[in-house]
């Protein structure tokens, strides 16, 4: 692949994704678009990047597309937002949505699907407390593809592994095969939805807390202020915001504010931090350790 190919590329997912491919990072390339370069009969990247050139090619621009921006996840990622979802944000939110009893929940990279069902895990938790209350989780993704297995719900014994307390496995998975697969309960409380962050996306209404977690890194700079701006037209009064470790506002818009002694979780500018409507509970990594005890 000539270095024009590999701009080319480069161009392609930055338009079409809004990710960044850094120059140096040819490898992702080569080892992500090999294996579709051969099931379109491609001898080479070279040949492949040709292809793309070609009028009529937008199935093919799309497929490399997702291709690309296929990220890992995992059940309860980093742990902190998990617990931070049920120790400060569900509190929070229970007191000042009591009227309607509704809360709703946007995941704006879910990737395969691991962050949703771990918020319904942890939803289904607190089942006695939200009684009554009517919860929507809206699952988004930029790829078809992993959407397809978000759906499904079928996980290897290697990413069941990952993160999820044993407890919660046995309790919302079943087994089949050599594969777990989520309980259609769990399944239920999450809406699988395609989009792609650079489109507009006001049709999904507004959130009350919005998972934006480790897709902001692979944007560059415009973008990034792009979507933050977009983002809180979509967050409701009182809403929270919720980044990943390495991802920050500071800097890149003035719609949110740091939630004080919460690092990754912000509100909307101007807006009031909601109060605990009681104490926080255990975590859900406490939880798990006491259940093991």
């Amino acid at each position: 692949m000539t270095p024009a190919d590999y701009d080319f590329i480069r161009k392609v997912l930055r338009e079409r994704s809004g990710y960044v491919l850094s120059p140096d990072k040819q490898y992702l390339i080569d080892s992500r678009l090999t294996p579709l370069a051969r099931q379109e009969g491609c001898a080479s990247l070279a040949e492949l990047a040709t292809k793309m050139r070609l009028p009529g090619s937008e199935a093919l621009l799309a497929r490399v597309t997702e291709t690309m921006t296929i990220n890992e996840s995992f059940f309860f990622r980093d742990k902190i937002p998990f617990d931070r979802f049920k120790d400060t944000i569900l509190p929070a939110l229970m007191e000042v949505r009591r009227p309607a009893r509704r809360l709703r929940i946007w995941c704006s990279a879910c990737s395969t699907g691991q962050e949703p069902y771990s918020l319904a895990m942890v939803l289904k938790s607190m089942s006695e407390k939200l009684t009554g209350w009517q919860i929507d989780i809206v699952a988004t993704d930029i790829s078809r593809q992993v959407l397809d297995r978000a759906k499904a719900g079928i996980y290897s014994q290697f990413e069941v592994q990952r993160g999820l307390p044993i407890q919660m496995l046995m309790q919302h998975f079943r087994q089949v095969g050599e594969h777990w697969r989520v309980s259609e309960e769990i399944r239920q409380m999450v809406q699988f939805r395609h989009l792609n962050l650079l489109e507009r996306f006001t049709m999904l209404g507004t959130f009350d807390v919005v998972f934006c977690r480790n897709v902001l890194i692979y944007f560059d700079q415009s973008t990034k202020v792009d979507v933050l701006e977009r983002v809180s037209h979509q967050l409701a009064p009182e809403g929270f915001l919720v980044l990943g470790a390495a991802e920050t506002v500071v800097g890149l818009s003035d719609c949110f504010k740091p939630h004080a002694d919460k690092r990754g979780l912000y509100v909307r500018a101007g807006g009031a931090v909601p109060k605990l409507a009681f104490p926080p509970a255990a975590s859900v990594t406490q939880a798990a350790a006491k259940a093991n005890v």
